[in-house]
């Protein structure tokens, strides 16, 4: 039996990636409290454009040896608050394989003063940082780190500054 000729062209389902202004007020299923990324924040001095940069990376506390993996995110600056949307994993193409952490790596110009900082999961969990940046001072300071009042909200990311990886311009040292 032949098939029969489609008339018109088959519609694509939307995908059911979620905005940000979704992820805050949905709510997450409960479930068990598990740490699974890290927030590192430090200076970058980006040497192709020239520019001093302020660098969010996060990185997945599992290992993965037989893919590289990177994190997808979605991320937005409104006024004194960043908001980081963790989307999923999506993989790398390279030959060489190696054992590393799935990392995203997200840059930001002009912070000065404090900022709420707000990562967010798909399933709507948000954890949250009161940052102070002073490029001055070369500092960043971590104020206070918090839940935010929500429903099933639980603990997956830490944060820390590390200075280790802090690089500014030549010019200005």
């Amino acid at each position: 039996m032949a098939l029969k000729k489609p008339k018109d062209v088959p519609k694509i389902p939307k995908s059911r990636e979620k905005s940000i202004d979704k992820l805050k007020k949905a709510i997450p299923k409960k479930k068990k409290e598990e740490i699974d990324f890290n927030c590192k924040i430090y200076f970058f001095y980006d040497s192709v454009s020239k520019k001093q940069k302020y660098r969010f990376q996060l990185q997945t506390l599992k290992i993965f040896s037989a893919l590289n993996y990177k994190i997808s995110t979605q991320f937005r600056k409104e006024k004194n608050e960043i908001d980081i949307s963790i989307l999923g994993l999506k993989t790398q193409n390279n030959y060489l394989v190696k054992a590393q952490p799935a990392t995203a790596e997200i840059d930001f110009e002009d912070l000065f003063g404090e900022y709420t900082l707000n990562i967010l999961k798909q399933d709507g969990s948000i954890n949250s940082l009161i940052l102070n940046f002073n490029i001055y001072k070369k500092e960043i300071v971590l104020v206070k780190e918090f839940l935010p009042s929500k429903k099933n909200n639980g603990k997956f990311c830490t944060f820390e500054v590390d200075k280790s990886l802090f690089t500014f311009s030549s010019e200005f040292v």
